[in-house]
């Protein structure tokens, strides 16, 4: 698969503090590639080296083949931003905001209707973007990224303060965007739940570093699954379980157990059952879980500076 978007070692220096430092991502084409991280995490900062509105202290961003710092004006034309703050002119219609990047890029005028139909806001054109909900201001900001049909969309935290059949709209239609329109779209998000439901591809960064990127689905295969004990002493149940050599950490009503990757995850639930109850342990549930989008991003960020949220039993 192709990347729509490159970086090698790419950093960023603000004095003595590395805001970005030697990110190496690869966005594939036509994905929906979720780029997750804390605030301060560096997310904001490389989104705007891509963009080339700041320029890298080090390293290299490329979109849709084109270097970013080389051509900075004829990246900008393969790729379409929707960043928090819209910019937009309260008493001009939607169509009226958009005919001035229209105007500006050079498009003809049936681009309006164009993207105004891809975001479903066609019978709100004519309306005065004082009178738009935050929901439709957004989709108007998604419709004036994709005028030109760029190959390229970054978007920053779209579902930002939006209510949840907002939220579920945004979804809905970020999910299907690659399948009707052919872009790829990079993701910015602190929304773990959503991304998790959007994206295809995630990339996980913390304190500047990526920490970890691929393919959402081989993530979660590849990453061993759980199991969640409700148990009566989770200290007693920590001692019995401690022979079978895994990862357990308290959990908010019980432990959690981290398998090994290539376990049976049915085999250990048997078995660490007959253990717990041949020692007096009371089982009130236990079972096999997959990881969860929210369980990948704590464990990669853990990995790496951050202490493990909730302490192990060594």
């Amino acid at each position: 698969m192709t990347a729509a978007i490159e970086t090698e070692a790419l950093s960023r220096c603000f004095g003595s503090h590395r805001a970005v430092d030697a990110v190496s991502m690869t966005v594939p084409d036509r994905a929906v590639y979720g780029f997750l991280g804390r605030n301060g995490a560096g997310k904001t900062t490389t989104l705007k080296m891509l963009l080339g509105l700041i320029r890298p202290s080090s390293g290299s961003a490329r979109i849709a083949g084109i270097d970013v710092a080389r051509d900075r004006i004829g990246a900008a034309r393969k790729v379409g931003a929707l960043l928090e703050a819209h910019g937009f002119y309260a008493n001009l219609t939607g169509r009226q905001n958009l005919d001035l990047t229209r105007t500006l890029l050079g498009l003809p005028a049936a681009e309006i209707e164009r993207v105004l139909e891809v975001v479903e806001m066609s019978e709100h054109g004519r309306r005065r973007v004082s009178d738009y909900s935050l929901g439709m201001r957004q989709r108007l900001g998604l419709a004036r990224a994709m005028l030109g049909a760029p190959p390229v969309l970054v978007l920053d935290e779209p579902t930002n303060g939006l209510d949840p059949d907002g939220i579920a709209d945004m979804r809905r239609f970020l999910k299907d965007l690659p399948a009707r329109t052919g872009a790829t779209v990079l993701l910015s998000s602190h929304l773990l739940g959503e991304i998790e439901q959007i994206a295809t591809h995630v990339g996980i960064v913390h304190e500047g570093r990526l920490v970890l990127e691929g393919e959402l689905a081989r993530i979660k295969a590849d990453l061993a699954t759980e199991i969640a004990l409700r148990v009566d002493d989770a200290g007693r149940a920590s001692a019995v379980l401690r022979p079978f050599d895994l990862a357990l950490s308290l959990a908010d009503d019980g432990l959690t157990a981290r398998l090994n990757p290539g376990d049976d995850p049915d085999g250990a639930v048997s078995a660490m059952n007959r253990a717990l109850v041949e020692a007096g342990v009371a089982v009130f549930a236990i079972g096999a879980r997959a990881r969860s989008l929210e369980g990948i991003y704590r464990q990669a960020s853990a990995s790496t500076v951050i202490p493990a949220p909730q302490p192990e039993f060594v």
